[in-house]
């Protein structure tokens, strides 16, 4: 069965096999020179860490900067690249660069038994966001999607059934898209952060604690231009187990991309290898919405930190549009 996945994997993340792990450096690259030289600039960067799936070493960055440092913020932690250009400067680069080690990961023996926890103890992970209530008409969803289940393990894989069955991937969406539930709740289509929004929200409002994992895709060819390539995933805890990654967002990005129907056997497969699994090619930058950021941003909490973020006299540059912001993200084998 695993073999039979593979195969149809490789269509999506080209190559001779699909790997365990996956290995690469990232190097990012800015010049936001154009901008007026009467105004500071200042520059957040998402900034990713070594954990049990992904070893982050080789870390370096240097420019012509005033100021450079890394903090996190102070809910999430999540960890961010800092630099400021003070007033009258003539030009402002900076590179970033990193080399990550990532493994798969394939969680696919969940216990039936769940071990005592307190809802307590995750507070941070079943509470709403600005974006994503967890009362209202998601409560009555939530609760119709799950009523009779009595676990969070059913509760978890209701919800992400109903998602792959009742949400579809918009290619017309930008970015990643915004994430907006309720909005997501009348018209289902949308891009990774939308999908992912819906189903922690969902998760939370039916009592499942859930969050989202900010990332970027690696690269397939030797070198490789993954400025656009952010991709975000979800999870949720499982008592006695820990946190286990679910990937609905590429179920549907792969039934679009093949022309598949929900019946389709491939459609299937893809649906079962991403309900606890996820393959290597993609690095975690993060987590965490509505986010104050570490200097503290001038134009109000950040949706998340997923792609770079750049303020210009306190006003914030559309991360979206490369003629304002120029970056680029290079990823090389």
């Amino acid at each position: 069965m695993k073999k039979f996945l593979i195969a149809f994997l490789l269509v999506f993340w080209a190559g001779p096999v699909l790997a365990a792990s996956q290995a690469g450096t990232l190097t990012f690259n800015f010049d936001l020179s154009a901008h007026p030289q009467d105004k500071a600039v200042e520059l957040w960067i998402p900034y990713p860490v070594s954990d049990e799936r992904q070893l982050i070493t080789e870390i370096r960055y240097g420019g012509d900067y005033a100021a450079a440092a890394v903090y996190t913020d102070r809910t999430y932690r999540t960890p961010m690249l800092y630099a400021r250009w003070a007033k009258g400067a003539p030009s402002r680069v900076l590179t970033f660069t990193f080399h990550v080690d990532r493994e798969e990961v394939e969680m696919r023996e969940l216990p039936e038994t769940e071990a005592p926890w307190s809802a307590s103890d995750y507070a941070q992970d079943l509470q709403a966001t600005s974006l994503g209530p967890i009362d209202g008409e998601v409560k009555t969803l939530a609760d119709r999607i799950t009523r009779g289940k009595t676990g969070v393990k059913e509760k978890a894989k209701a919800i992400y059934d109903w998602i792959c069955d009742k949400m579809h991937r918009d290619p017309e969406t930008r970015g990643c898209g915004a994430g907006d539930v309720c909005a997501l709740i009348e018209r289902p289509g949308g891009k990774c952060a939308d999908i992912h929004s819906v189903f922690v929200s969902l998760a939370r409002a039916a009592g499942v604690p859930a969050r989202e994992i900010f990332g970027i895709r690696q690269g397939k060819e030797p070198v490789t231009d993954i400025t656009t390539w952010q991709h975000c995933w979800a999870e949720f805890y499982l008592p006695g187990t820990g946190w286990v990654p679910v990937d609905p967002g590429d179920v549907r990005k792969m039934m679009l991309k093949e022309d598949l129907t929900l019946d389709d056997p491939k459609a299937q497969e893809y649906r079962r290898y991403f309900w606890g699994g996820i393959e290597p090619y993609r690095v975690k930058l993060g987590e965490g919405r509505d986010l104050t950021l570490t200097p503290p941003q001038q134009a109000g909490p950040l949706n998340y930190l997923m792609y770079p973020y750049a303020e210009v006299g306190g006003k914030p540059l559309d991360w979206l549009d490369p003629e304002r912001f120029k970056y680029t993200i290079t990823w090389r084998e």
